[in-house]
């Protein structure tokens, strides 16, 4: 009677929903997904997972470790895979698209005002209170994928060494992230534990079970794929990605603004494994140390923009693309130039995030279970935190002082601060913000408007410029 009365108290398992009955909830998720990949992840489980059961707990984690193995936004991706796994194609589409358009208008539009406001001293002062508050951001980010993917010693050695090979010896960090996917797949099909799956986990207990979801355990048809049907997708995606930019290259130059930003965009979509901080620590030393085309600063300020508001955080990348179009346009008015700049730039980073998802997804659903791909996925999760670690000191270096100096001891290569360049107010607002994060559980958007309203306030008590 007890088993039958369990069975009773279960919750009916959801009924099918169409894809014009699912883009409310995406249109959703897409409006309510700030704060960064681990906030906008969050916001995903609560109401795919929690309220909408729309797909179980075991799924969700499976799909997220495939998205934190691909070069790009693992949120966005993550959007994109399950929209593919209810809606096949269209479904996966629909899902990636609606989490991107809210954030490229937002930072299209505060694109336009930085670059014709941005040296007023109150745009300047809001977005030095921004500038302190992202340092606090991305050290969260740390702090919870650590919590998440630090469970074990090896794990905890390998982000270590991950941060080591790429802040101390300039590793190139996709090396270093498929090295470690290596290492958890060498160590799982040797039977060790070292690596074992984290993932996110909602607050009430061990989540929806892939059974009870709308989903169900079940392989969907469309997991099943002819090698025709991969084939076509495959031309499909490679032409909407890379035609746009073989036109550029062939009609203006290798050396045209343009052509670098869609270069090199599409170069970052293939190389930036582990996640959209990967991205970001891959970009803010390409794009201001090799190519020029902003400072350090405008790079924090770019990202403050990305953290306040909606949808993906390598938004920040539309408005880098804004920048270098804007200051080099080629005689086109300057803001025609960098918009289209900003546009290109996200074209070439998010089409080939459909095409890593509706290529792979349809192997990795035929791979749940698998002890090899779950101990790689792991490791690399580890890894990323090394990745972020990375990100975070390099901001540090960049946000508490005005100058740092280049150190070099054999294959030893860093930039160290500068002591006597600390910048005091920088400082205080950065600690506040990390009391607030960590000391209080301030909530993220709070948190960073806050930052924004003390450095107007100290630019109007005449304290900064």
């Amino acid at each position: 009677m007890t088993g039958v009365a369990a069975e009773a108290d279960k919750p009916a398992r959801p009924q099918p929903i169409t894809l014009r009955q699912a883009i409310p909830v995406w249109w959703r998720i897409a409006l309510l997904s700030f704060g960064g990949p681990a906030g906008q992840i969050a916001v995903m489980h609560r109401i795919l997972v929690d309220e909408k059961r729309w797909i179980g707990e075991q799924r969700f984690l499976h799909a997220l470790n495939y998205c934190m193995l691909l070069p790009g936004p693992e949120a966005q991706q993550l959007a994109t895979y399950i929209g593919w796994l209810m809606h096949r194609t269209r479904g996966g589409i629909v899902a990636g698209v609606l989490f991107v358009v809210p954030g490229a208008v937002a930072i299209m539009a505060l694109s336009w005002i930085y670059v014709l406001y941005g040296r007023v001293g109150i745009v300047a002062a809001l977005f030095f209170g921004l500038k302190a508050a992202v340092l606090a951001v991305v050290l969260q980010a740390v702090v919870r994928i650590g919590g998440r993917a630090l469970t074990t010693t090896p794990a905890r050695l390998l982000g270590a060494a991950a941060f080591l090979l790429l802040f101390f010896l300039q590793a190139p960090f996709p090396l270093v992230v498929l090295g470690a996917g290596l290492i958890g797949w060498w160590s799982a099909r040797r039977g060790h534990l070292a690596f074992r799956g984290g993932g996110h986990r909602g607050a009430g207990g061990p989540g929806v079970a892939d059974a009870e979801s709308l989903l169900g355990e079940e392989l969907p048809a469309h997991a099943r794929p002819s090698v025709r049907e991969t084939a076509r997708t495959a031309a499909l995606w490679l032409a909407l990605w890379l035609i746009p930019v073989g036109a550029l290259l062939a009609s203006r130059g290798s050396d045209d603004v343009f052509s670098r930003i869609a270069t090199f965009f599409s170069a970052m979509a293939t190389v930036t494994f582990g996640g959209a901080y990967a991205v970001l620590a891959y970009v803010a030393q390409q794009a201001v140390e090799r190519y020029g085309w902003l400072a350090p600063g405008e790079m924090l300020d770019g990202l403050g923009m990305a953290e306040t508001t909606p949808g993906p955080l390598i938004m920040v990348l539309q408005f880098v693309g804004f920048l270098a179009a804007y200051r080099d346009p080629g005689g086109w008015s300057p803001l025609l130039a960098g918009t289209l700049g900003g546009l290109l730039a996200t074209w070439v980073t998010f089409v080939p995030c459909f095409l890593w998802i509706f290529l792979g997804a349809p192997f990795i659903e035929r791979l749940r279970g698998n002890a090899a791909v779950a101990g790689a996925l792991a490791a690399i999760t580890a890894a990323v935190v090394g990745v972020v670690l990375n990100l975070a000191v390099w901001f540090a270096l960049h946000t508490l002082f005005r100058d740092t100096a280049p150190v070099a001891l054999g294959p030893i290569r860093f930039d160290a601060p500068v002591a006597a360049s600390i910048d005091p107010w920088a400082t205080l607002l950065a600690a506040g913000a990390a009391a607030a994060v960590f000391v209080l559980g301030a909530n993220i958007i709070v948190t960073l408007l806050a930052s924004a309203a003390a450095g107007l306030a100290l630019h109007l008590l005449g304290l900064v410029g």
